[in-house]
Formats: C-alpha cells, structure tokens, sequence
C-alpha cells in the first residue's frame, strides 16, 4: 500500500491518496480540495495510471468533502460516508460551511457506511471503525498497519467536541475502546497535522492521558 498525502483547503485538510501498488487501484481519503487544488490529486492519479474507485469521506464536515464533486466527476469514484453524517454532504449547515459564509455540498453518497464494514481497494482490505464524537458519523479507515482516524485522533492531540454533533464522552469512548487497542506499530493518518503511531500516542499524547481519566467516570 501507497499513501500520498495532499494539504488542501482553507483548514489545510490532509487529503490521502491510497494505492494498491499491485493492481494501480486507488482510493482518496477525505478530498478537501479548494478551487483548482483537486487537480494536484488528480495529475498524481494520471501519472501514475491508476483507478480510484472510492472517495472516503472520514466525516461529513466541509473541510472534508468540498473536493467530492469534482473529483467524483472526473472519476467516476463512489462516494462513501457513515450514515450519520449522511446528511452533512448536501447541507451547508449541517456541514458547518455555512458558518464561514461558503455553501459547501457534495454529491450523496453512492455506499453508506457501517461499523465493522470492509471493502477491497485491488488486493488491500480495509475495516471501517465507526469512531463517533468529533462527529456523530465519524469513522477511521484501518488496512495494512495503518489508519486513517480523521478529526478523531491527531498527532499530539484529539478532535473538537464543541462543535454541533460532537461528544467529547464518545470521542472519548472512541479513542480508548477502539484506536487505543490497535497495535502500537499501527501508523495513525490524521484528518490534519502529521502521521504519528498508536503506541506513540499512547504513551505522549496528553489528551490521550487525560481520556484514560474520563474513561474511568463515563
């Protein structure tokens, strides 16, 4: 597996493109992509001859999907979201762009997405880990040692809870009953910031330390 990692948009969204090297298949994590940016990722696709065959969205927020129309419509590529975040695609006020005087909205998504789902990109398999509480339908995206946690779990830090749908006691219930017992070698993709290792998040992370303590009263 191949991941390349694209900065894009007003919050400087990580936008991942996953390769199975073997078969030139290839899925684009959360394409934040702002005006022209979507073709950066794009002329990646080209030049290396691949198929995306999905666009996963980790979570329905604007930052994360504003590149869906356009590349869906250059690919071809199905949409796939959770379905409580369902809604969030094709309303701006549900996906906070209207907060910042944007009108953001995305196709509907072709794949609904459920705990416990796995889906083949050529000979990669990947599980879907519903991780509520930055998001009701927030999900992590986990193959091959790796996982792509969103605005779930970043290096160093957590997910906002203080925005509408949030929960910090799911965000909480979410990265310790669920990320926190992947193996420490499992290499973390956040939605923003750099990559990071679970292991290494769990011994540094001071949010992470302080959710061992909530965990404890909910």
């Amino acid at each position: 597996m191949i991941v390349k990692r694209f900065i894009v948009g007003p919050l400087e969204t990580n936008c991942y493109l996953v390769i199975c090297e073997d078969s030139k298949e290839s899925m684009i994590i959360d394409p934040g992509t702002y005006g022209d940016e979507y073709r950066t990722v794009l002329e990646r696709v080209i030049k290396d001859g691949l198929k995306v065959k999905f666009i996963v969205n980790t979570h329905g927020h604007f930052d994360h999907i504003m590149g869906n129309r356009l590349i869906k419509e250059k690919t071809g590529a199905s949409i796939m979201i959770h379905r409580q975040d369902l809604a969030m695609l094709t309303d701006p006020s549900l996906n906070l762009s209207r907060m910042l005087g944007l009108r953001v909205t995305s196709p509907p998504a072709d794949i609904i997405l459920e705990d416990g789902d796995t889906f083949k990109v050529g000979d990669e398999e990947f599980r879907v880990i519903h991780t509520p509480g930055h998001s009701r339908g927030s999900v992590s995206i986990l193959g091959n040692d790796a996982v792509f946690t969103g605005d779930t779990l970043f290096a160093g830090s957590i997910g906002r809870t203080d925005l509408p749908g949030s929960s910090l006691r799911d965000l909480t219930r979410s990265i310790m009953d669920k990320l926190m017992r992947l193996p420490d070698q499992t290499k973390v993709y956040p939605g923003h910031g750099p990559e990071s290792l679970i292991g290494l998040e769990r011994r540094s992370n001071p949010f992470v330390k302080a959710a061992e303590g909530y965990r404890q009263n909910f």
